[in-house]
């Protein structure tokens, strides 16, 4: 995979914790997937349409979802439920939204989010698409960006 289709998703992700939940996050280095692992607790997912098919899925650990979605909402959220969910798919969705204006000459189109909970869940791709894994660290914690793509 191109590495100039992941920075834009990069760049989104960095500019939605900052401006959304007033967190500065660094990235590490992308690397390519190999199953099954990483694992996740919870996961947002958005699929991606148009001239390159393929998703974006950004994962955390329940602890700094919790955390996360709690910020965003100016509320304390404790149980997975509805209000996290909903967050969790929001910032998925924010982030593939940002990251679509950076791909000029590119029809690209976008997915509603779909979450996905459950401990130590894995996350597939489909076979022949390549997906690269970008781990992100925070004050709150690490969280990973698996960007499947293909053009």
């Amino acid at each position: 995979m191109d590495v100039t289709y992941v920075n834009p998703f990069i760049t989104s992700t960095i500019d939605t914790f900052k401006t959304m939940l007033n967190t500065e996050v660094k990235p590490g280095v992308p690397r390519a997937k190999k199953e099954p692992l990483p694992t996740y607790d919870i996961s947002g997912i958005i699929g991606l349409s148009g001239d390159a098919q393929g998703s974006i899925a950004i994962s955390f650990p329940k602890v700094m979802a919790l955390k996360l979605v709690s910020t965003m909402m100016g509320m304390t959220i404790k149980v997975i439920g509805p209000d996290l969910t909903d967050g969790i798919g929001e910032i998925a969705n924010i982030i593939a939204g940002n990251a679509k204006q950076h791909f000029n000459g590119l029809n690209l189109m976008i997915s509603l989010p779909n979450v996905v909970i459950g401990r130590n869940h894995t996350l597939s791709t489909q076979k022949g698409v390549p997906t690269l894994v970008v781990p992100f660290g925070a004050p709150s914690g690490e969280f990973v960006m698996e960007v499947s793509l293909k053009t």
